[in-house]
């Protein structure tokens, strides 16, 4: 699969998440290509552009990508990134279907799944999404 230069928009790393998940990639996979991405171009452009054009990634819903665990992530994600950063968080990341069931220990290693529990953001938690702390840890 051809990766994307950098995602625009949450829907761009939706639209690689689906076409993944079609392909029968692994969950941590789609975190490491799709979302991991997402978090670095978004990071990218609050640096170079701003706070407000960072915030604009993620204001429209993106489409599902055929697994609610990525996407009640995506939905994570925003709310972690606009409450870190000041920006509101969009009322799609709020929809209560946005959720992980079963739950997605994004981690492919089971020891790791208890400290997980524990480190793993409220926003992403509460979506039944556990991740480590050096999930959204980024150079």
């Amino acid at each position: 699969m051809g990766l994307v230069a950098s995602f625009r928009t949450v829907d761009d790393a939706a639209a690689v998440a689906a076409h993944m998940l079609s392909a029968g990639e692994r969950l941590s996979r789609v975190w490491r290509f799709a979302l991991t991405q997402m978090l670095d171009d978004y990071t990218s452009v609050l640096r170079h552009d701003g706070r407000e054009a960072a915030a604009q990634m993620w204001r429209q819903p993106p489409s599902p990508t055929g697994d609610a665990r990525v996407d009640a992530a995506l939905a994570a994600m925003a709310e972690y990134l606009g409450r870190r950063d000041g920006w509101p968080v969009p009322a799609w990341a709020r929809e209560p279907q946005r959720e992980a069931l079963p739950w997605w220990f994004v981690t492919d290693l089971p020891g790791l799944r208890p400290r997980a529990l524990v480190e793993s953001p409220s926003s992403f938690r509460r979506r039944g999404v556990f991740i480590t702390r050096g999930a959204l840890e980024r150079a």
